[in-house]
Formats: C-alpha cells, sequence, structure tokens
C-alpha cells in the first residue's frame, strides 16, 4: 500500500509508476477527488462535534427548562447533521481503500523500463548448457518411463494439471526440500518456520494479495481461509499488527509450504509435464530489515538462491525484470532462471524481490528505533528458495543419462537413503 502522503503531495510520481508498468493512472486523479472531499467532510465534522462541546456545557448552566429545551432541540438537529457526515465519510473512506488497495508498488529507480517480460535483462549466466552424446528428452517422457511421475492418476484424482510422485519421484521431491531448508537454515542464517497452509483473509490481505489477485486464490468459502499461494503470505503474516524491536532486526525466514493457485493456463508447450499447475511446492526466503538495510538483504537473497541452483550444480541465469514486469508490490526484481535441456527452455525457479514498506504498511508491521524515536515502518523482501517443481523438472533433465536413467546429484544423497541413481 502506497502512502496517502506520496499520492497526495507527488501524484506525477504515483502516475508515471503506473505507467511506467503498462496500467491506467486514472484512479490517482479519483483518489484525489475522494482525498479532497474526506478532508473536507473531517473539517466539517469537526466543527460542528466543537459546538455540541461548547452548546452541551452551556446547557447544564441553563435554569429556565424552556430555554434549555430550544437547546437541546438545536443540537439534536446537530448530531443528525454530524451522523450524517459521519456516515458519508464512512463512504468515501470504502471508495479511497478500494482504490488505493489497487495500486501498485513504486518501481525502484534502478528497474529497467519495458513493456513485457521480452525486455527483461539478463545480468549473467552462471555455467554453460551441458553437452550431451544423445538427444535428452524432456521430463514429461523421463518421469513416465521411470514410474516416478504419473500423469494418468493425477487427472482421475483431480484433473488436469494435477500429477503424482512415486517412489524415487516422491523421495528427489521430498530430498530436494529437505537439502533446501538445511541449506537456508545451517549455512545462510534463516530460521525455519512450519506455517498454516491456510490463512484468514487479512493475512491475505497485508500480504498484498487482495483484492487485486482474488481470482487467482482459492477459497474455503464457509471459513475465512484462504490456501496459500505462497510462503510469503503466512512469513508477512507472522508481524502483522506487531512493533519489532530495531535490535532483532533483520529476521530471516525460510518455509516450505505447498501453494494452490488457479492458473490461468491454455493449451501447448507451456504447460506440458509439471511446469505449471494448480498445486506445487516451494521453499520460501523472507526478510524483516530496517529502510537503511534493504539493498544490502535484497543483494544478500539473490546470493543465497544463486547458491542453491549453483549447488545443484545447474547452469542458471539471472534477470531484472522491467518495470512491466515486476510483481504488484514489488519495487525491484531478479529472476532465477535455470537451464532445462529436454524442454531445451529457461525455466524461472525464483523471483528475489524487494517490496520496501509495501507490505509492512498494509500489514501495519513496524519496528522502534534502540534510541526511543518514532516507531518507523519496516522492510520486507522476499524470493523462492527454489520453487518446485520446475527444479525437479532441471535435475531430472540434466542429469538423465542415454539409458533413460537419472543421475541424484551429490547434495541430495543424504535424503534418498542410499539411491544414487533413478533406474
Amino acid at each position: 500500500m502506497l502512502d496517502i502522503n506520496l499520492i497526495r503531495e507527488h501524484p506525477e510520481i504515483v502516475r508515471k509508476a503506473i505507467e511506467d508498468r503498462q496500467g491506467n493512472p486514472a484512479p490517482v486523479d479519483s483518489i484525489l477527488q475522494l482525498d479532497e472531499k474526506r478532508r473536507t467532510l473531517l473539517v466539517q465534522v469537526e466543527a460542528l462535534k466543537a459546538e455540541r462541546n461548547a452548546v452541551s456545557k452551556e446547557i447544564g448552566k441553563i435554569r429556565e427548562p424552556a430555554d434549555r429545551q430550544i437547546k437541546v432541540e438545536a443540537m439534536r438537529i446537530v448530531g443528525d447533521n454530524i451522523a450524517d457526515l459521519d456516515r458519508q465519510v464512512a463512504e468515501v473512506d470504502a471508495e479511497l481503500k478500494s482504490l488505493t488497495d489497487n495500486l501498485p508498488n513504486i518501481p525502484d529507480p534502478r528497474t529497467p523500463y519495458g513493456v513485457d517480460d521480452s525486455q527483461n535483462i539478463v545480468i549473467k549466466t552462471v555455467g554453460e548448457p551441458q553437452k550431451f552424446d544423445f538427444t535428452p528428452k524432456p521430463h514429461w517422457e523421463l518421469g513416465p518411463a521411470l514410474g516416478i511421475i504419473d500423469f494418468e492418476r493425477g487427472t482421475k484424482l483431480t484433473g488436469s494439471r494435477f500429477y503424482v510422485l512415486s517412489g524415487a519421484g516422491a523421495r528427489l521431491q521430498r530430498a530436494l526440500i529437505a537439502w533446501m531448508l538445511d541449506l537456508h537454515t545451517r549455512g545462510q542464517g534463516y530460521r525455519e518456520q512450519y506455517l498454516p497452509f491456510m490463512v484468514k483473509t487479512a493475512t491475505v490481505y497485508g500480504a498484498g494479495q487482495l483484492p487485486k489477485f482474488a481470482d487467482n486464490l482459492y477459497k474455503d468459502h464457509e471459513e475465512d481461509y484462504y490456501f496459500v499461494p505462497t510462503a510469503e503470505i503466512p512469513l508477512t503474516g507472522l508481524h502483522m499488527d506487531e512493533i519489532l524491536d530495531e535490535a532483532s532486526l533483520p529476521r530471516y525466514y525460510t518455509a516450505y509450504t505447498p501453494c494452490f493457485r488457479r492458473e490461468k493456463m491454455s493449451a501447448g508447450r507451456d504447460v506440458r509435464g509439471i511446469k505449471r499447475g494448480h498445486q506445487f511446492d516451494k521453499v520460501e526466503m523472507y526478510i524483516y530489515c530496517k529502510p537503511e538495510e534493504s539493498e544490502a538483504m535484497h543483494q544478500k537473497m539473490l546470493k543465497d538462491a544463486e547458491e542453491t541452483c549453483s549447488g545443484l550444480g545447474l547452469t542458471y541465469r539471472v534477470k531484472q525484470l522491467c518495470t512491466g514486469d515486476i510483481g504488484f508490490g514489488a519495487t525491484m526484481t531478479y529472476d532465477l532462471e535455470v537451464w532445462a535441456p529436454g524442454c531445451d527452455e529457461w525455466l524461472e525457479v525464483s523471483s528475489i524481490s524487494n517490496d520496501t514498506d509495501f507490505q509492512a504498511r498494509r500489514a501495519n508491521i513496524k519496528y522502534r528505533p534502540t534510541d526511543g524515536g518514532k516507531v518507523r515502518l519496516l522492510n520486507t523482501l522476499n524470493g523462492s528458495g527454489l520453487g518446485l517443481p520446475r527444479t525437479m523438472i532441471a535435475v531430472m533433465e540434466n542429469y538423465q543419462q542415454a539409458d533413460g536413467s537419472i543421475i541424484v546429484p551429490e547434495v541430495l544423497r543424504p535424503w534418498m537413503g542410499g539411491i544414487d541413481l533413478i533406474k
């Protein structure tokens, strides 16, 4: 959520930010008009309340019943006017909230301008795509042939875009999750959290997913529960409506959750196999920090995600997203993509975003300076470390052998129960 003072005092900055994101800046004018109307109404309300308070004191001093009754009747009218103005203020507040809730974050000046994802910038590529002396197969052929991915039974159980991981396939995914969590907690300083996989509306709103992405979320309509589309949401909600001590910052969190999203999918290459579905697993990294630490924390999180890719021996590249592709709450985002030789494409496995104080303002998360100064909004950052199943795809396709078997990466073997080759 943007600061209303920023919108009020520098509307041109907000308009440009929305335009750079390829959005419509018209709501900014409506917000300014409503804000002015609200302030005018509040002045009127306060004036009437001040009048009512002053006359109430006078009434107690009037001895003549008839004179007192005249004043009482006059104040009853004033009270009705106050109630009417309060109702108008409430209506304006609701309209303002509806509009401001849908305003995205302001892109960082270093975020390159671009219309869409085709204008994202590749910052670096680490490693070279592996050369095979045979034609590498895509995971949708490798998995069924090895009996570790079952598309037919996934469809039978639920529907299209669902699948079953079986035997060594299920264990490989579990090994990836366990190894990532250990890497983040033992080597990178994150504290693991086991989170609810369902959260209430206020939590989803605080993380910036509502109302913007309501159509992409799964909800229990009998209870106030949403299935999490990413662990970022409950990790934001951990400290919602709290004031943290400055000495406790920065705070590093990591968590595994399944993620549930109503993906808008069309037939074709992009959705074949397990690349995109309504349910997937992910290990998330999340940081709370002071504003002045924000950039350093962003670089740390990027480094930590890169370490996950390199630890698996995967060729990867780092992209900086342009203004037309960064997320709703982000001011700057880096994407990590791994090379999948069977699919013959780069697959995004992590988006590392700095949301500055955007989520903190919505979720009301602040910190108290050690010097006793006024409480301040902190900054939040999030990133996958990494997302599955695309990491699973990259492992399967990069470590495949000519006979269709798959070598288990060395770092995963402690969690594979002695399995070093899936065949």
